[in-house]
């Protein structure tokens, strides 16, 4: 239920379970955090298939007590500490706990007829530990509350405009405009793109002036 594929220094990741909107159990959780760990390249996509990225837990798991699994924060950790360019192509609606490892990848690029929802509030649960922190880093402090707090759903172009997503692209074009956009990263040294990346986070790389230090005039 979890497909990947590798290509020249590209890692794709498919979320393959459209029957039930890609929604994600205990057993893809750990393939995905495998996939993501173990990738050889310098950059990941994240897809789905069909019309659905993900409608996050699986029911059935999530009653069981997989709501609250440390799954999802391993996944969203793996994601935000990968050296790779992490991408997601966003095939359609992203909802729930599938929320944490889009939000920490690097670039999101979605269909126009995708929506966001995070429903946290009404299905009684809290969200992942470092989702807040990263959905207010992109979007703001009120418009996360929109998502968290007041539970709205969020369409595709408030979504660009909001800052959640970088780009809309059409369905034939996505995984194509995904694979152009990890072209420059896959093809720089290992070091370059970890540097970029961090200094991205905001963590000082040895040798590189800090952003605070005099400069020369």
């Amino acid at each position: 239920m979890i497909r990947v594929s590798d290509e020249g220094g590209l890692r794709t990741i498919t979320i393959a379970r459209p029957d039930k909107a890609n929604s994600l159990t205990s057993e893809m959780l750990e393939a995905l955090i495998e996939a993501v760990e173990e990738a050889p390249g310098g950059a990941l996509i994240f897809t789905g298939e069909g019309t659905v990225f993900s409608a996050g837990a699986d029911l059935d798991e999530a009653k069981a007590g997989l709501a609250t699994s440390p799954l999802w924060e391993r996944l969203s950790h793996a994601v935000a500490e990968s050296d790779a360019l992490t991408v997601t192509a966003l095939n359609g609606t992203l909802a729930g706990g599938a929320f944490g490892m889009v939000l920490a990848c690097d670039l999101r690029i979605a269909v126009p007829g995708a929506k966001f929802f995070y429903p946290v509030m009404q299905l009684g649960y809290l969200p992942q530990p470092s989702d807040p922190a990263r959905l207010t880093a992109l979007v703001g402090r009120g418009r996360a509350r929109m998502i968290l707090l007041a539970a709205q759903k969020v369409a595709a172009d408030e979504a660009v405009a909001w800052g959640l997503v970088d780009r809309l692209v059409e369905p034939e074009s996505l995984i194509g405009e995904a694979a152009a956009l990890c072209e420059a990263a896959i093809a720089a040294e290992p070091k370059t793109r970890a540097g970029i990346k961090a200094m991205c986070r905001g963590v000082t790389v040895p040798g590189v002036i800090s952003a605070d230090a005099d400069l020369p005039s």
